[in-house]
């Protein structure tokens, strides 16, 4: 029998919250803890609000699972750890100290000091070159857990001495770094044009830039994005001389809809588009404005082709104290149709279409009106996203280009050829 205790931050500070208890996925049961009941504590996911009960090993593991890696990362994280990579309580156990958002798992009578660990050029370098096996060795030394199944680590980032740091302990990572795809070309240079398209069609979106460790060429460059869910303020605390950054917890909205994360694609119709955006309209702070910052997300994925923007791919943002709930700026955008091997199904159905090929413009005014989107205004926001996205797409790859990153042009043919603005005159 397992017991984990888990806890979240609110205001720098973490509190308890309650216990996971079991033997694995089958049995393993979430429960408030009386004290965070008696405080009235905020759910920790929609997904999982606030009662005295117990909730299910299907409830259970839809949440916390929902926080581990993917694929062939988690095998390889299992690997390190010596566990059974099916038994999601033993990896998040060893993991579950520096999560995504503000979640921190650890047992009883277990204090680990928070520090941070100077990462040299020679291992910046070797992340960049050895793929998920460096990425999932260096995650498990730190024990922090990323969701997704590509190679990435959460580090620290000191911008004025531009300096990496690992995180020990319970520090917070500042930036998620990502590597280089074998199997996919330019990935970081694809991602990196992506989300500079994205800023210039007013999406909002995280800072990001490539980590350059030599000429530029794949097994050179690694992928930073500066992570939304960590707060710099005046008054931040200091770990080892550096500002501590406060945790801001999230969710995706596979965990707020309690979706498991083997389904995060719709395959057959089942309303996941109308879903969030319900989710929206119940417990965004903002609600009309977030519902349109959504839509321009999807529409945008539409336009360059990101047919893996499944539901773990949108997330909610929760303020310092858990109270303010609100749409999460966009991330994981890449140009997946550029790739042969890469699916032209879109993550979700849009209308009554899910094939990028047989999407329309009327897909996207009958999905306005499944979702209770005003038809109008909805349309008028697709007219000027793709009025505006062949400029905003060139002037990026112009700036990639001018940057040293050769692929940038032509991955700008290949957008133009066979993403959803191919179909766009």
């Amino acid at each position: 029998m397992t017991k984990l205790n888990v806890s979240i931050e609110k205001n720098g500070i973490l509190v308890p919250v309650g216990t996971i208890s079991g033997s694995d996925r089958t049995d393993a049961r979430f429960c408030y803890s009386a004290d965070y009941l008696s405080a009235a504590g905020t759910p920790i996911s929609i997904s999982l609000p606030v009662q005295e009960a117990p909730f299910s090993p299907e409830q259970t593991a839809c949440y916390f699972e929902g926080l581990l890696p993917e694929g062939f990362t988690r095998r390889t994280v299992a690997q390190w750890m010596h566990v059974d990579e099916a038994n999601y309580l033993s990896i998040l156990h060893g993991l579950g100290r520096e999560c995504l958002g503000a979640i921190c798992i650890s047992e009883d009578d277990e204090t680990v000091a928070a520090s941070y660990e100077e990462i040299n050029e020679s291992q910046i370098r070797a992340l960049a070159a050895e793929g998920v096996a460096k990425s999932s060795e260096l995650v498990t030394q730190s024990h922090l857990s990323l969701t997704g199944a590509s190679g990435k680590v959460g580090l620290y980032y000191d911008a004025p001495s531009q300096t990496w740091y690992l995180p020990r302990g319970t520090a917070p990572s500042t930036h998620i770094i990502k590597q280089s795809h074998v199997r996919l070309e330019a990935i970081v240079t694809n991602e990196m044009l992506s989300l500079m398209t994205a800023k210039r069609c007013q999406l909002d979106t995280p800072e990001s830039f490539i980590v350059n460790t030599g000429y530029g060429k794949d097994s050179e460059v690694l992928f930073a994005t500066q992570r939304y869910d960590r707060l710099f303020e005046d008054n931040n605390p200091a770990i080892d001389f550096l500002p501590r950054p406060y945790r801001l917890h999230q969710e995706d909205f596979a965990q707020a809809l309690g979706i498991p994360s083997s389904e995060k694609y719709e395959k057959a119709p089942r309303g996941y588009m109308k879903a969030m955006f319900d989710i929206l309209r119940h417990y965004s702070a903002d609600p009309v404005t977030d519902q349109l910052k959504l839509w321009d997300i999807i529409v945008f994925d539409y336009l360059i082709g990101n047919t893996d923007a499944h539901i773990k791919n949108f997330s909610l943002l929760y303020g310092k104290n858990l109270r303010k709930i609100r749409l999460a700026p966009a991330y994981d955008i890449v140009s997946t149709v550029v790739y042969s091997q890469s699916t032209r199904s879109m993550a979700f159905h849009i209308g009554d279409a899910i094939s990028l090929d047989d999407l329309t413009r009327d897909s996207f005014r009958q999905a306005a009106l499944e979702i209770g989107l005003g038809e109008k205004m909805a349309m008028r926001r697709f007219d000027d996203m793709a009025k505006r996205f062949r400029s905003a797409l060139h002037e990026s790859s112009e700036q990639l280009t001018g940057q040293g990153y050769r692929h940038a042009a032509e991955l700008e043919a290949r957008i133009l050829q066979s993403a959803g603005i191919h179909s766009i005159i």
